[in-house]
């Protein structure tokens, strides 16, 4: 079993703006603490047959410059890989739409009091108005929180068997669910709409986490 309200206690949300190479777009910032040196942190976010274990398969061209591509996911261009401090990645899923840019993954690792490793994360995109109205930051954030979950098991030796199965566990419901709840927190912190952002916790709750008496 996992300690939801631990994990979810466990990660610090923000939103907020960032730059993309079009100009300004919107951002969700994840940090946690792992109990692990930053050289095992680094090697588990860069070593290709540890991503495997704990996020999703991956192949590319691993150097400056490469590509890389998570298999059924996203992929994108290795842009910045400062071992074992700064990682940076363009992140593309689908198609770009005409006249936009990709979003921009970026990863800081620092070691702090006792050997642990804080993990800075964000994820930077430009994001239509209507869309971000209708889900707000939780659209992309809800789905880090399940990686940012996902290393923190595999780093205590632990992991999700089966990742599809507990999702639509109730298990997984419900720590989407808070996640979900999490990431309207912090919207609401930037001044955000309280119905609004409502609305948007709602509708991602449907989508990462849907009442099975609604999809059965």
């Amino acid at each position: 079993m996992i300690d939801i309200v631990r994990e979810i206690g466990s990660v610090g949300r923000e939103v907020g703006e960032g730059k993309v190479p079009a100009g300004v777009g919107r951002s969700v910032r994840l940090q946690r603490d792992y109990d692990a040196p930053i050289e095992d942190v680094w090697d588990a976010l860069t070593n290709p047959e540890r991503i495997g274990r704990w996020f999703l398969p991956i192949s590319g061209d691993y150097r400056l410059g490469g590509t890389y591509q998570f298999e059924g996911n996203a992929g994108g261009d290795i842009v910045a890989c400062e071992r074992p401090n700064r990682l940076k990645v363009t992140w593309v899923y689908g198609p770009v739409p005409e006249g936009t840019d990709p979003s921009e993954v970026e990863i800081r690792l620092s070691t702090i009091d006792g050997g642990a490793t804080r993990f800075d994360f964000r994820h930077t995109a430009t994001v239509p108005e209507e869309m971000w109205d209708q889900f707000g930051p939780g659209a992309v954030g809800v789905g880090w929180d399940g990686g940012v979950l996902g290393l923190g098991l595999y780093l205590r030796g632990g992991s999700i068997d089966d990742s599809e199965a507990w999702q639509v566990s109730e298990e997984g419901r419900e720590f989407y669910k808070r996640a979900s709840e999490a990431w309207g927190r912090a919207n609401l912190a930037t001044g955000a709409d309280p119905e609004t952002v409502a609305q948007g916790v709602a509708n991602t709750t449907q989508f990462y986490a849907p009442d099975p008496a609604t999809t059965s």
